[in-house]
């Protein structure tokens, strides 16, 4: 009978310490926060939420990133599809740093889908910059001639008037696209070109990549941005495939071989045949279409720029 007693009290011993421990764990993961991506930089990201205002999360090789597919059943994917823009739900908990580590980050696919389409016109390549400054002088210079006729001629005034405020919303327009970019310093690049139909990185490039990635490392909370594109060779559909694959590889490259952890690498996915680079008319111009994109990037806070 004593013994039965003893045996009774140990297990009730046994259950009280299990529900202690997993109040514990409930009580460590019981923050949550829900808002849009708005900054990354290294392991860490901010997300402007309604309430909270700017809150900073840190990413670890524990955080799980989750998209619902349907009641019970969830995707896993990897953090590089963290991308600002994205709406996102983080659960998790408070560390000393008053940052909100993140055991759980979840987002819808069309969510997801949003913010790559945004993170598409974020990233002017030099030369598309270069053209759409000229296209803003040239409205300014047609703004300014706009305007000696409106004084010239007082019938035309009101015609005059909404052509200029309509050039005035293209460069505003214009400046907003630069002003995303305005944020960060591009500190490398790395561009890999790929074989029609072809999603496997040739042994040229892989030295570049990893020199790319021995450079970053040196560098305060950077992040390796990854874009893939394809020509317009074949159907959208198979396009925006190849150019997912190909920003798949690098990204899977730049951390296997060039031990990039996956916190620092920003892959917003298929690009597809936007940003063209060259003509599709030629062989030589589908060639250089073909391609990922890799930079360096620091935010200029950090960098006191």
């Amino acid at each position: 009978m004593k013994n039965d007693l003893m045996r009774i009290a140990f297990r009730g011993l046994v259950i009280l310490s299990t529900s202690i421990a997993l109040c514990g764990v409930a009580a460590a993961q019981n923050n949550q926060e829900k808002g849009v991506i708005n900054g990354r930089s290294g392991a860490t990201m901010t997300i402007q939420t309604q309430d909270s205002g700017n809150v900073t999360v840190l990413l670890t090789p524990d955080t799980q990133v989750e998209e619902p597919e349907g009641v019970f059943r969830r995707k896993h994917l990897s953090m590089t599809a963290l991308v600002p823009g994205l709406s996102v739900d983080v659960k998790g908990y408070v560390n000393d740093k008053n940052q909100l580590v993140a055991g759980t980050v979840t987002f819808h696919g069309s969510d997801l889908q949003t913010a790559e389409d945004i993170q598409a016109g974020l990233t002017p390549t030099e030369q598309q910059v270069q053209q759409n400054q000229k296209q803003i002088a040239a409205q300014k210079q047609q703004i300014q001639q706009q305007q000696a006729e409106i004084q010239a001629q007082q019938e035309a005034s009101a015609k005059h008037a909404a052509e200029i405020a309509a050039n005035k919303a293209a460069i505003a327009a214009a400046n907003k696209r630069f002003g995303e970019l305005g944020d960060y310093n591009i500190l490398g690049e790395v561009t890999v070109l790929f074989g029609n139909d072809k999603v496997t990185i040739e042994d040229q490039y892989k030295p570049q990549l990893l020199q790319l990635a021995q450079q970053a490392k040196g560098i305060t909370a950077y992040i390796l941005q990854v874009k893939g594109y394809a020509s317009k060779v074949g159907s959208a559909a198979l396009n925006e495939k190849l150019s997912t694959e190909r920003a798949e590889n690098v990204a899977d490259f730049l951390e296997q071989q060039g031990q990039v952890p996956l916190t620092n690498i920003l892959a917003p996915g298929a690009m597809g045949t936007s940003r063209q680079v060259a003509p599709d008319t030629s062989t030589e111009g589908q060639a250089e279409n073909r391609r990922v994109v890799v930079r360096i990037l620091q935010n200029k806070g950090i960098a006191g720029t």
